[in-house]
C-alpha cells in the first residue's frame, strides 16, 4: 500500500460544503491536500503542483471535470497520475463517461467517505505501481 503522507492530492470541488468535508478527511488520512473550487484553477493547479492523485468534480464552473481530466490526459506528464470523477450527474452516465475522458474511476455523490478513502487508497497503489515500473 502506498504512503499516503508522501501522496499530494488536487481536490477540484464547487460545493464549499463537499469541499471542507473533503479537505479535513483526506488531510486526516494523511493525504497533502490542495483544494480548488473550478475547473480552470483545477487545471492551473495541477500543471503547477504535480499532484499523484486528482479528485475532480464534474459539474464547476469556468472548465468542468470532463474537460480537465481530457486535458491532463492529453499531457504525457499525467499518464500516471491517478484521476477520480466525483458527480451527482447519475451512476450510468459517469460510468460510460469518465473512462472516455481517461478517468481512472469514479464515484457518484452522495458517496461514502470509506468508499473515498478506499477507492482513492487503490488508485494510489496503482500509481506507485506504474511509477515503480516506469
Amino acid at each position: 500500500m502506498a504512503n499516503q503522507s508522501e501522496l499530494k492530492v488536487l481536490v477540484a470541488e464547487d460545493d464549499l460544503e463537499i469541499a471542507d468535508m473533503l479537505r479535513a478527511t483526506l488531510s486526516g488520512a494523511g493525504y497533502d491536500v490542495t483544494l480548488v473550487h473550478d475547473g480552470e484553477e483545477a487545471l492551473r493547479a495541477a500543471l503547477s503542483s504535480k499532484p499523484d492523485l486528482i479528485v475532480l468534480d464534474v459539474m464547476m464552473p469556468q472548465m468542468n471535470g470532463w474537460e480537465v481530466c481530457k486535458n491532463l490526459r492529453a499531457r504525457t506528464e499525467f499518464a500516471n497520475v491517478g484521476i477520480l470523477m466525483l458527480t451527482a450527474i447519475g451512476p450510468n452516465l459517469n460510468e460510460m463517461t469518465a473512462p472516455l475522458y481517461g478517468a481512472d474511476d469514479h464515484l457518484d455523490k452522495p458517496f461514502m467517505i470509506d468508499e473515498l478513502l478506499e477507492r482513492l487508497s487503490a488508485l494510489a497503489d496503482k500509481v506507485a505501481g506504474q511509477q515503480a515500473s516506469a
